[in-house]
């Protein structure tokens, strides 16, 4: 199948001669930063005020992780069918100005005393809702935007800063709450987000969508093309199946992580903040050995054993114990570790995935991979929850991060660990 040009060439715009002296690249990019600045802040905000203000269970944090986790399994793939059609511009404009007006009515409710546990879980649902569609407009407006040839250079600006977010929104989180009061940490989201509504409301450049014909396909017909494309490759197919059991076990291990932290180890939200904080460091690493290391080592054997590095780490957590000298440390080591190795098997796959498929389905696979994957985050977090209640924390852990290895296990038996060097130029070829 032949792959199309971008909408940027289509229109013969001279590319700039770096992606920083465009404008509108730079308003994008600044705009994305921002957005997963309050999206990693959130992580945090939302259980820790659930846990030490509203004095949720391990049954109610469960139930609010899974409110914002929902939309992942219930919108993804209506939101990349949907987004393909309009532009991403408008869609980032208006869900940004959705979040921040979401989390600025629980800010509110929560400095006159009446914010409550319902409340919050509606405010996690419609900013995880909102979130589902930026995170697909904000890719598909890469594409549009830049020439092909500079989709590398801006893929790394994002992921750079997604990786960047990673540090610092944890520790924002944790701190303001901690510092603070929890109305404040909430409202500290409302105004990142509308930061990045006032950066993306300046990109100037029209864009160019899909043409729509006079009868265009149904939605679901759409849907349905990218779930039979991603389900006849073998490669995308093995990516959405270790996707899903990494995700669903994770989900269930952060539910119980976030009630462990402060209620078995006594850490403060600040010191909880900067452990979970340690990830993004990690992440920038696992950036930079995704540059070399498969060309290297062969792509396959890269994803296996970072995937079983990176998900292993979790499984020293439980052996932590009080806040002792060690726990600190221990903790940033442990996370540190994670980081790195799951970045370096996000990249990776990204590049598998971005190679086998044309520029027409982009969008509609990185939506059926997102459902797929992040589809059942939301059980995850319940399950977390029903066992850290039924079993405890310690246990729960462990069971949890056992779980996890069932991912690279998936990997290990597919085609996909058998791909070397040139495992993806030979995949685009096929």
């Amino acid at each position: 199948m032949p792959l199309s040009s971008s909408a940027v060439s289509d229109s013969g715009r001279r590319a700039p001669a770096s992606l920083w002296r465009d404008g509108d690249f730079r308003r994008l990019w600044i705009g994305q930063t921002v957005s997963q600045l309050g999206e990693q802040a959130g992580l945090v905000v939302l259980p820790l005020l659930a846990v030490l203000t509203l004095d949720a269970g391990p049954g109610q944090l469960g139930a609010l992780r899974a409110a914002g986790q929902a939309p992942l399994l219930l919108l993804s793939l209506l939101a990349g069918a949907w987004v393909d059609r309009w532009r991403t511009r408008t869609v980032m404009v208006l869900t940004d100005a959705g979040r921040a007006l979401a989390l600025g009515a629980a800010a509110v409710a929560g400095l006159l005393g009446r914010l409550s546990l319902p409340e919050l879980l509606v405010v996690a649902f419609a900013v995880g809702a909102l979130s589902v569609f930026f995170d697909i407009a904000y890719q598909a407006s890469l594409v549009r935007l830049v020439e092909r040839d500079q989709l590398v250079r801006g893929n790394s600006a994002l992921e750079g800063s997604r990786s960047a977010a990673q540090i610092g929104g944890p520790a924002l989180g944790g701190a303001l709450v901690s510092l603070l009061s929890a109305p404040i940490a909430v409202a500290s989201g409302a105004v990142l987000f509308t930061l990045s509504f006032l950066s993306i409301r300046r990109m100037g450049r029209r864009e160019s969508v899909p043409e729509r014909s006079q009868r265009p396909p149904r939605l679901w017909r759409r849907i349905h093309e990218g779930l039979r494309f991603v389900a006849g490759d073998a490669l995308l197919r093995t990516v959405c199946l270790a996707s899903a059991a990494f995700q669903f076990f994770f989900a269930a291990a952060m539910t119980v992580y976030l009630l462990f932290l402060p209620r078995d180890l006594h850490l403060s939200g600040t010191a909880i903040g900067l452990a979970l904080a340690a990830s993004g460091p990690g992440a920038l690493l696992g950036s930079l050995l995704a540059a070399r290391l498969p060309g290297r080592l062969g792509y396959g054997p890269v994803l296996v054993s970072a995937a079983a590095l990176g998900d292993g780490a979790f499984l020293f957590v439980p052996a932590l114990h009080g806040s002792s000298a060690v726990t600190g440390p221990a903790l940033v080591a442990l996370n540190f570790v994670f980081g790195t190795f799951s970045q370096l098997v996000n990249v990776t796959v990204m590049a598998v995935r971005q190679t086998v498929t044309p520029d027409g389905m982009q969008g509609r696979v990185a939506a059926t991979i997102n459902f797929a994957g992040m589809g059942l985050a939301p059980l995850g977090s319940l399950l977390g929850g029903f066992l850290a209640e039924a079993w405890g924390t310690h246990t729960s852990l462990l069971m949890t991060a056992a779980g996890m290895l069932l991912s690279p296990a998936l990997m290990a038996l597919s085609p996909l660990a058998r791909l070397g060097p040139q495992g993806a130029d030979v995949v685009h070829g096929a």
